[in-house]
């Protein structure tokens, strides 16, 4: 069974750091797309940033360049969202994504359309 699963969240003050884990079984991670989205309870679901080990690419929405960043370990079969200076707008349920199509052109996608596979979330409330 294909599955994603989100970890590290938590409650956290304002400025501080989280490291937010997606882990995967049934599958091999980095062959497909993979993307990190939020939602806040009662409002649109938000695109973070996305990644295709495939062709290397990175792609990030809105502001999240400034204090998000992307890593992996291949051999855990793992992607991490750094999240650094957080602040009380960042307080959502995050998500973990992939596209196990992995169709043409390689790249990764920043709709949330574009991903089929999703993990059941993570909390991050940031306090005051």
């Amino acid at each position: 069974q294909v599955q994603l699963v989100e970890s590290g969240g938590g409650s956290v003050r304002s400025g501080e750091s989280l490291r937010l884990s997606c882990s995967a079984t049934g599958f091999t991670l980095h062959l497909y797309r993979h993307a990190w989205f939020r939602q806040v309870p009662g409002k649109e679901r938000e695109t973070l940033l996305c990644y295709s080990q495939r062709d290397d690419t990175i792609e990030y929405s809105g502001d999240a360049k400034s204090r998000f960043a992307i890593s992996w370990d291949d051999a855990k079969n793992a992607v991490y969202l750094e999240m650094n200076d957080l602040k009380h707008e960042d307080s959502a349920i995050y998500y973990c994504a992939t596209d196990l199509s992995m169709d043409a052109p390689y790249r990764c996608y920043l709709s949330t359309k574009k991903y089929d596979y999703w993990g059941q979330g993570t909390p991050v409330t940031v306090l005051l």
